[in-house]
Parts: C-alpha cells; sequence; structure tokens
C-alpha cells in the first residue's frame, strides 16, 4: 500500500495549470470522452479526466506511429512514467503536469499502486504480445480497462454526494465497474480490428483469425460484450447523482455501438472504424441528462 502525502486546500497555480493541462489532453483526443465527461459534477469531472489524461499518455508511448521511436526506447518511457506515478503518489508532487494531476485525485479519492501497477503492465503487453491466450487476454483486459473502471469508481464513491460508507459502496460497485471497463475495451478491440491487425500487428481476441474474420465470430464476441453491459448496467442506479448520468450516457454510448457493429458485415468492420454519428450522441447525452437526475 502507498503511503500518501496529503495536500492542503487551495490549489496551487501549478495545480490549476496541471487539471488544464489533462483537460486539453482529453479534449484533444477523444470527442467522446469529452462530451460524456460534461455529465459529471464537479469536482469528479476534474477527477475523472486526470485519470484518463494519464491513460492517454501512456496509450500514446505505446502507439506512436513513429518508427524511429523502437520498443527499448518505449518501454524506458513507460518505466520513467511509471516511476514518476509511484513517486508522486508518495510525496505529492511532479514535474510532469499529467502526472501531478493524476497523483492529486490519487491522494484525494484513494488510488492506489495495487491498480496502476496493472495498468502499465498492461501498456507493456502491448510492446511484445502480438497473439493472445485466454489467459493473458483476461489478465490485459483488466489491467489496460478494468483498473479504469475502479479509479473511476474511486471519484465517483468520494463525490460530495456520495454514499456515506465509501468502502462498502466500492465495493458493491466495483463487478460493475470492473465489466463497464471491458465492455468499453472489448468494443474498441473490434473497432480498430484493422488498424491494431494491420499497422501494429497484434490481435487481442484469442482464436481470432482476423484475415478470416466474419459474421458468426462478430456475433460471439459482441455477445460477450453485451454480457458486460448488462452487468454493468446493474449497477448504474447505484452511482451518485454527480456520476450517474455520464456513465448512463457512456454505456448507452457503447451499447449503440454495439448494435451498429452487429448491424454490419464482417467484412466492412474489417475495412472501417464503425462510429456513432454525432447527432446520436448527443441524443443520448440528452437522454442520460434528463434521465438520470437523482
Amino acid at each position: 500500500m502507498t503511503l500518501f502525502v496529503r495536500r492542503a486546500e487551495p490549489r496551487t497555480l501549478y495545480d490549476v495549470v496541471c487539471d488544464a493541462s489533462s483537460a486539453l489532453v482529453i479534449r484533444e483526443y477523444s470527442s467522446s470522452f469529452g462530451l460524456a465527461s460534461r455529465l459529471l459534477g464537479e469536482p469528479v469531472r476534474g477527477q475523472v479526466r486526470n485519470v484518463y489524461a494519464l491513460v492517454r499518455v501512456a496509450d500514446e508511448v505505446v502507439d506512436n506511429p513513429d518508427p524511429a521511436i523502437g520498443t527499448e526506447a518505449r518501454e524506458q518511457m513507460l518505466t520513467w512514467l511509471e516511476d514518476d506515478v509511484r513517486h508522486a503518489l508518495t510525496v505529492g508532487y511532479s514535474a510532469n503536469p499529467v502526472v501531478h494531476a493524476f497523483a492529486r485525485t490519487a491522494v484525494e479519492v484513494g488510488i492506489t499502486m495495487d491498480v496502476v501497477e496493472p495498468f502499465f503492465a498492461s501498456m507493456r503487453a502491448d510492446l511484445t504480445e502480438r497473439r493472445h491466450t485466454p489467459e493473458s487476454f483476461e489478465r490485459y483486459v483488466y489491467g489496460s480497462a478494468e483498473v479504469v473502471g475502479l479509479m473511476c469508481l474511486r471519484a465517483f464513491v468520494a463525490a460530495p454526494d456520495g454514499p456515506l460508507d465509501r468502502a462498502r459502496a466500492y465495493d458493491a460497485l466495483t463487478p460493475g465497474a470492473r465489466r463497464l471497463g471491458a465492455a468499453f475495451q472489448k468494443i474498441n478491440f473490434v473497432r480498430d480490428l484493422a488498424e491494431d491487425h494491420d499497422l501494429l500487428h497484434r490481435s487481442y481476441f484469442p482464436d481470432l483469425v482476423v484475415e478470416e474474420f466474419c459474421d458468426a465470430d462478430r456475433d460471439r464476441i459482441l455477445d460477450d460484450i453485451d454480457d458486460d453491459l448488462a452487468v454493468a448496467a446493474q449497477a448504474l442506479p447505484g452511482l451518485p447523482g454527480s456520476s450517474r448520468r455520464a456513465v448512463c450516457a457512456a454505456h448507452a454510448t457503447f451499447a449503440e455501438l454495439s448494435a451498429r457493429l452487429r448491424a454490419t458485415p464482417a467484412p466492412e468492420i474489417r475495412r472501417a472504424r464503425v462510429r456513432v454519428p454525432a447527432p446520436v450522441k448527443l441524443r443520448i447525452a440528452a437522454g442520460a441528462f434528463y434521465g438520470g437526475r437523482s
């Protein structure tokens, strides 16, 4: 268990700048996340952005297309980044604005290295593992996605309108948070099938021959994803009002993606990334806003 240095409020100018840096990362990298995050109440909105900004930076280290950056250099950058996070969780500061913002959030809501370490392990796996077994796939999805859901859950239950017994609520909502994170990751694997295989030379789903991807493969994978989404849906009513609408919107968006993928022929999925049109995203966000009020 990492020992945290508790920081006194109010925030310093550096804290403000670091939070703004994380917000910029999210705005530039993910329009869908940016839309859903606007439904979060503060301070949860800023905290979740700080979590996802670190995730995006680590992902960029792994997937940056510059061929001049070799595997060894990427591994070293990941090690530096993880070491910086570990140090920042101990002393409360980092010279990296995104790491600093993440560490402040971690201290505030109770994120510890027991979920950070599996995340970096999955990022490293992307540098060396080209195909997955059922065991390595489960381990990868846990580290790359489920723990991110758990980090966000820490922020949700620590919100001003959160439950009095945070630990009990966190334990009760953990299965839903993990399954929602898993569903998000698996849907993105399907959407990015062509890029992952053709450009990054990765194949995530065990026993899937990407060159022979067919409608039966699509439906088998989506059945598993829809099961994840169904379990996650059961946890939504238990979330505080400050996070429920945003998580409902994210859940509904990925359920829409699952439906659109199921309606798309497998060869087309292999050629182009399936998306939810912007007007549909706005409709989903509006439905979550009005339907998810306390």
